[in-house]
């Protein structure tokens, strides 16, 4: 049965007509989302976070996204529901035709034997590294750099990615004439016609390599533990990742090498809370400050600065220092942060501060009544409103 894939605009939750920015802010929230990291041993969520890689790979790019509005999901990827044909057509004779050149010239691609662009002696980017760092808060906002690990393939020094021993060179395979693949004719008479499959003297690579390199064994690329220092962006948030473009593994026949994709994971902090580039604050007050009025030092991300509560402020109060909160990490100003007032009422009072609160409710009118009093003033309140 042929692989059946969603549409690639349904699986980013955009338009056909959706603009470049409009594929990236979508982009960005599902990679969030369904990112592995997040979500470990979760099958399903690696699924979908392959999913929308794959869809944006091909909308953001706008070749790939021009043959996937003609043609569909075939015009991207050629093995999309190819399962060959294995015999000819019943009533048509299709003499000596080669399929893979047929369908190739629509979709750029083989068609049923294999082949085509996707043949292993063609240039091919380099795989795709992932890895990932963890940051502070303040780290997040006004960016940082960080020094990380990791196992990569490099181009092998010795051969300088050939394959071969020094002094050697490898030789054109005989059978492809280094095409890597090779015409295989099938069935007879009217049922007869040409496919492309993988060369198998050379099982694709278009060479032979008679001495190869002692330091990879042929292969051309060895794994290298390499430290590299990686500049963490100011404002960006937690579960988003930063790309290094040709930091990933080597290429192959000439291909570009693969990119390093870091997560970033933000740790929370003990008194900031973040949203978007907002943050926000819960900062106490004593009930004679909130009466009274205050010139308070207000902690933020950049050091304390003096704020003058107003007098009367209510509990719960919330007030935005414009500028302090986060900075956009695509550098286009700051976010605010937001102090909400928690005004502390005393507790464990002595004799004398309590006679002098009472002093104070008395000058105020508020004097509070007694049991019999407040039952008796409660039903009285409730006959008012019969």
């Amino acid at each position: 049965m042929p692989e059946q894939k969603r549409d690639y605009y349904e699986v980013l939750g955009v338009s056909k007509g959706a603009s470049d920015d409009e594929l990236k802010k979508a982009y960005r929230k599902l990679a969030k989302q369904y990112h592995p990291d997040l979500h470990p041993g979760d099958k399903e969520a690696e699924a979908k976070f392959k999913e929308v890689n794959e869809a944006y790979e091909v909308l953001s790019d706008k070749e790939k996204r021009a043959k996937y509005d003609q043609f569909g999901h075939a015009g991207v990827d050629p093995n999309f529901g190819a399962g060959g044909f294995g015999g000819g057509f019943g009533g048509f004779d299709m003499g000596d035709i080669d399929l893979g050149d047929i369908f190739g010239s629509f979709f750029g691609g083989g068609f049923g034997g294999g082949g085509g662009s996707r043949r292993s002696n063609g240039p091919m980017k380099g795989e795709t590294l992932r890895a990932s760092v963890s940051i502070t808060f303040e780290e997040a906002a006004f960016g940082c750099e960080k020094e990380i690990t990791l196992s990569r393939t490099e181009n092998c020094d010795t051969c300088k990615g050939t394959g071969c021993a020094p002094g050697t060179t490898a030789e054109v395979c005989p059978d492809c004439h280094g095409s890597g693949t090779v015409r295989i004719q099938r069935g007879g008479g009217a049922f007869s016609f040409t496919t492309t499959t993988t060369c198998p003297k050379c099982n694709g690579k278009g060479k032979l390599i008679h001495q190869p390199c002692k330091d990879c064994g042929g292969s051309g690329a060895v794994r290298k533990q390499r430290k590299l220092t990686v500049k963490i962006p100011a404002g960006i948030d937690n579960g988003q990742a930063v790309s290094l473009r040709g930091q990933g593994g080597a290429g192959r026949n000439g291909g570009p090498a693969g990119d390093l994709l870091i997560s970033v994971t933000v740790l929370p902090h003990q008194f900031f809370k973040r949203d978007g580039t907002s943050v926000f604050l819960e900062h106490p007050v004593t009930f004679l400050q909130a009466t009274l009025g205050a010139e308070l030092e207000i902690p933020t991300i950049d050091g304390k600065v003096k704020w003058n509560l107003p007098a009367g402020t209510q509990p719960s109060t919330t007030f935005r220092l414009r500028g302090k909160g986060i900075p956009s990490v695509n550098g286009r100003g700051r976010g605010d942060q937001y102090v909400t007032v928690n005004v502390q009422i005393p507790t464990n009072l002595t004799h004398e501060q309590k006679e002098a609160l009472r002093a104070y409710g008395e000058a105020m009118g508020e004097i509070p009544p007694g049991p019999a009093d407040g039952v008796k003033s409660f039903f009285d309140k409730r006959k008012k409103k019969k």
